[in-house]
């Protein structure tokens, strides 16, 4: 018997995600290993992240990207306080 496994791919890595390994949020399918904050590269859990345009974030990056930015700019690691402001 053959095993068929699965034919999602992981969103962050491209590579098939087998059962045992499966993270799905936000209707998207990840490896655990590779469900990480795209700014510190942290690993998050399902109960400690968030995300914005398919791009995650573990809870505290979030929050600061909102603080410094004022909205959910998606040039996060650029965002720099106007002397307007």
């Amino acid at each position: 018997m053959s095993f068929t496994g699965t034919l999602d791919k992981c969103k962050a890595c491209d590579k098939t995600v087998y059962f045992v390994d499966l993270l799905s949020a936000d209707g998207t399918t990840y490896h655990k290993a590779c469900f990480k904050c795209s700014h510190c590269k942290g690993t998050l859990v399902m109960s400690n992240y968030s995300s914005m345009d398919g791009v995650l974030f573990c809870k505290t990056h979030f929050e600061q990207l909102f603080k410094e930015s004022g909205n959910f700019s998606k040039n996060f690691q650029t965002c720099r306080t106007h002397p307007s402001h």
